[in-house]
């Protein structure tokens, strides 16, 4: 028996939204993956690599999970960027309906601490404890958890690993019951709230960092300047001579796109020697894009040198920053 639809009220259903906060760099945007199924947030091991407010859904039975993954809680480079992705992560605390606070099995840092004090009081907030497969033995942690329990009065302590499908798949059981009875936001299908045209920039940011590794200072943006989507006739008619017709392929992608960084000498990094770099980038991000959009894509990709972009607020919000 298939479910109700989104805009029928079904008293057995439950549908709700859920931050996932932490400090740079614990793991939230694997979580968010891992919940939802499929990338919906890119990942690297270079901090601010999330940057604006991902929602990632996920249908279980009845009950919809709303997942809103948060940019890491900025504690240094206090420019007009890192204001931006703290004014998200606030914004994102006030509208849900619980937390997940993500933070490292065993560990907890000033970074942390200052995450920990803006999450709100009147809201169930899960804490948990990432990597855990870093921890050798589980009873080493016994200490830290007496020490989070008196921290904050958590709803739920759950040692998890995010690149563990089990450990992740437990995290629906305990959520569930904290949503609200109440009718679906998206179809039971839905993944993501957020365009083609906006994962495809974040999937070429994500090979940026990847790539130039520590080299490229985190002030860089992906910027989408044109998006065209054509069919494509497949030139033998054979699936239908009898009516000599063509037959369509699978919609074709142009895209051109620029990466935005504040320095000449940045822009060298990006290009790498021979413009090897920038080829790799934009084959592994086309290979991606494939794979996302279930179509050939043709990516063009330029560099772009914008001063001071980062501590500019019309650059921002030009930019597609909230």
């Amino acid at each position: 028996m298939s479910p109700a639809p989104a805009d029928s009220p079904t008293a057995a259903q439950r549908c709700g939204l859920i931050a996932i906060v932490g400090r740079p760099n614990v793991g939230k945007s694997t979580l968010l993956n891992a919940l939802v199924g499929q990338k919906v947030s890119i990942t690297s091991k270079k901090a601010q690599t999330t940057r604006h407010r991902i929602t990632g859904v996920r249908t279980v039975g009845e009950t919809q999970f709303v997942f809103v993954d948060t940019p890491g809680f900025q504690t240094r480079h206090s420019n007009a960027l890192n204001r931006t992705l703290n004014r998200t992560v606030q914004g994102a605390l006030s509208d849900v309906d619980m937390v997940l606070l993500v933070v490292e099995a065993g560990k907890f840092g000033l970074d942390d601490a200052k995450v920990l004090a803006l999450l709100p009081r009147d809201k169930p907030v899960v804490l948990v404890a990432n990597k855990l497969d870093a921890i050798h033995r589980r009873a080493d942690l016994l200490p830290w958890l007496k020490d989070m329990q008196e921290r904050h009065p958590f709803t739920e302590f759950v040692p998890l690993s995010a690149r563990k499908a089990a450990d992740v798949e437990r995290l629906f059981g305990i959520i569930a019951p904290h949503l609200p009875e109440q009718p679906w936001f998206f179809e039971e299908d839905a993944l993501t709230d957020r365009s083609e045209r906006f994962l495809a920039s974040e999937l070429i940011r994500e090979k940026l960092f990847r790539l130039t590794g520590d080299e490229l200072p985190y002030s860089c943006t992906v910027v989408i300047e044109k998006w065209d989507e054509e069919a494509e006739p497949d030139p033998e008619p054979a699936a239908a001579p009898q009516a000599g017709l063509r037959v369509p392929k699978a919609p074709v992608r142009r895209i051109a796109a620029a990466i935005v960084v504040e320095r000449e000498a940045h822009k060298g990094m990006v290009i790498g020697q021979g413009g090897e770099r920038l080829k790799r980038i934009g084959s592994e991000a086309r290979q991606e894009l494939e794979k996302l959009t279930e179509s050939r894509v043709f990516l063009e990709l330029w560099v772009k040198v914008r001063g001071g972009w980062a501590d500019n607020e019309e650059h921002l919000r030009s930019y597609g920053y909230e």
